[in-house]
This record gives structure tokens, C-alpha cells and sequence, in this order.
């Protein structure tokens, strides 16, 4: 594991014994299978069994939280971790896009008790999303990882 992917504060089984649905767009796939490795390697590394961790594929950001929303009904799934890369280009899709998938994402972990972790890069440049996707910058799926299994737990211990 590398240095962006340790917390020590978290117990190796920490992610034992939950279920988790990551929900993961096609769209700048190359960037989100970064994530989506980041975050199935976090989970297995702090006690996840595999058949614990369910990835669903959708189209693009825009369809996350519409997702999310059907998973939360499930009351089996402990957290889901949404994961996308939305990179800026010349029309103003970029900010509609960020807007809506950040506050679809928030009203359905706020709506459903379920936690819901956003895994979304929203960067300038295609540069910045790599970098953040297992470049220099980490892996920001790693940190969701780390965010579903702090909140599980937290979760776990809250009535």
C-alpha cells in the first residue's frame, strides 16, 4: 500500500464484516478505474472480503446519485462510495454537472441515513484528475475508502 493509502488509526479489520456499493462512472474510465482501485484495494486491506464490495457501472457523474438513491434502499448495504472524474472543458456543462451530482449526492446520504461517500473528481485539467487518480497527489479513492469505513463504523456505534 502506498503512503497516500495508510491510516493508522484505523484497525486492519476496520471494513470487516460491512458491506459496501461503489458506484463508478464509465465516462473518463481511465481515470475512475485509478479510483476504483484505490478503493476496492483499501477496503481488502482493512478486513472487506470481496463479495462484500458490489461495483456498479453507470454512464457518466450525472447518473451517481440516482444510483446511489436505488442502492440506499437496500438494508444491506452499509455505505456506498460514488466515484466519477468530471474534467472542465470549453462550455459551461462543467459547473451544471459539478453542482448537480455534488448536491444529488448529498441529498440522498442526508435523505437516506445510509452513508454516502463522494468520490468525485472535479478538476480544471485532465493533469489534475491523474494526478489524483494514483499520481503524485494520491488516490482519492483510497480517501473515500477510508471515509466509508470511518463512517460505518462511526455509524455502527451511533443508535
Amino acid at each position: 500500500m502506498s503512503e497516500f493509502c495508510k491510516n493508522n488509526d484505523l484497525d486492519p479489520k476496520a471494513a470487516a464484516g460491512f458491506c459496501f456499493a461503489v458506484v463508478v462512472s464509465r465516462f473518463n474510465g481511465d481515470i475512475t478505474e485509478q479510483l476504483l482501485d484505490g478503493v476496492q484495494t483499501t477496503l481488502t486491506a482493512h478486513g472487506a472480503s470481496s463479495r462484500s464490495i458490489s461495483v456498479y457501472e453507470v454512464p457518466g457523474s450525472f447518473e451517481l446519485p440516482m444510483t446511489a438513491a436505488r442502492l440506499a434502499t437496500d438494508p444491506l448495504c452499509d455505505a456506498i462510495i460514488c466515484l466519477g472524474a468530471i474534467i472542465k472543458g470549453e462550455t459551461p456543462h462543467f459547473d451544471y454537472l459539478c453542482s448537480s451530482v455534488t448536491h444529488g449526492i448529498q441529498e440522498v446520504a442526508t435523505n437516506s441515513g445510509t452513508p454516502i461517500i463522494w468520490g468525485v473528481l472535479t478538476c480544471e485539467q485532465r493533469g489534475d484528475a491523474e494526478a489524483r487518480a494514483g499520481g503524485n497527489k494520491g488516490n482519492k479513492g483510497t480517501e473515500a475508502a477510508i471515509a466509508a469505513i470511518e463512517m460505518v463504523n462511526l455509524f455502527k456505534r451511533c443508535p
